[in-house]
């Protein structure tokens, strides 16, 4: 396969934050598939397993106070393709990928999932060239910041999504939504939206500055309505 020139390497390697022992294994990492058999896909696969436990520990230290679902939430929310790719970009990983010509040519370079993937396999390299340490601390370099200055609490889903999943998992048909009131000037209006589970003749409003604020405000009530009566032996339970 060719190789990099070594300044390019050595860029890429200062902005990682880790000098390879074995560069091979850089290299590997940097090569997509298209390129040749040597690629980097088993590297994808244990850095997928290393990048899951890296953001756990960084989150479970910050957030410790936490609950397990908000945990989860930061977590999945950080090692989605699109925080990746974003992640990846800002290292540079498109200059130094290895792609076919006609995958090169068609954007390769940039597509989300390629770069993504690349990122993954480069922790994977890390973790076998200098241990779980080294591969930690390019997760910190990436991800630190973010998960340092955020609360949890701002990485949770917003209550219409949560209402929608309660009742999908129950069996129990979305919820309707419809404006009962609008107050004040055109400009500075004020909506009163009503959150209706018909089957369960339930239903709860919300006021906002705007549709989907009192959207939100009217869902948020109505699930805690129902996870008040989902307790043991309340009604939804009976």
């Amino acid at each position: 396969m060719d190789r990099r020139p070594d300044s390019a390497h050595a860029a890429l390697q200062s902005r990682l934050g880790h000098r390879f022992a074995d560069e091979a294994l850089l290299a590997r990492a940097l090569t997509h598939r298209s390129f040749g058999a040597e690629h980097n896909e088993r590297l994808e696969f244990l850095g997928d397993a290393v990048l899951n436990l890296a953001v756990s520990r960084l989150v479970y230290d910050r957030h410790g106070a936490s609950d397990e679902g908000d945990l989860t939430r930061v977590r999945a929310h950080l090692v989605r393709e699109a925080s990746l790719h974003q992640a990846a970009l800002a290292l540079g990983l498109s200059e130094a990928l290895r792609l076919s010509e006609a995958e090169a040519r068609g954007g390769g370079a940039q597509r989300p999932s390629i770069l993504a993937d690349a990122l993954e396999a480069v922790i994977g390299a890390i973790f076998l060239d200098g241990g779980y340490d080294a591969a930690l601390a390019l997760v910190r370099r990436v991800f630190g910041e973010v998960i340092d200055t955020s609360e949890a609490a701002s990485w949770t889903k917003d209550a219409k999504t949560e209402l929608q999943e309660w009742l999908q998992g129950r069996r129990i048909p979305v919820p309707g939504y419809a404006i009962v009131a609008t107050r004040g000037e055109k400009h500075a209006q004020t909506f009163e939206v009503e959150c209706t589970v018909a089957v369960l003749g339930l239903a709860e409003r919300g006021e906002g500055r705007s549709r989907r604020a009192a959207e939100q405000e009217a869902a948020r009530r109505l699930l805690a309505a129902l996870k008040a009566n989902d307790r043991p032996g309340g009604p939804l339970r009976s």
